[in-house]
């Protein structure tokens, strides 16, 4: 089963993502892996039409 947390990028703290995201992630973080996998086929579908 794939790990749908956030990667640990050792840039500086001001370079991360905005407050928002940040505190999106963790709440998807916090879901049951199966709402984790929707959540990221919405995304991968959001992203794959840019």
């Amino acid at each position: 089963m794939k790990n749908y947390s956030a990667p640990r990028l050792s840039a500086p703290e001001s370079a991360g993502p905005a407050p928002e995201l940040q505190r999106q992630l963790e709440q998807i973080q916090a879901l049951p892996a199966a709402k984790q996998r929707a959540i990221a086929q919405v995304l991968d579908s959001v992203l794959a039409s840019q």
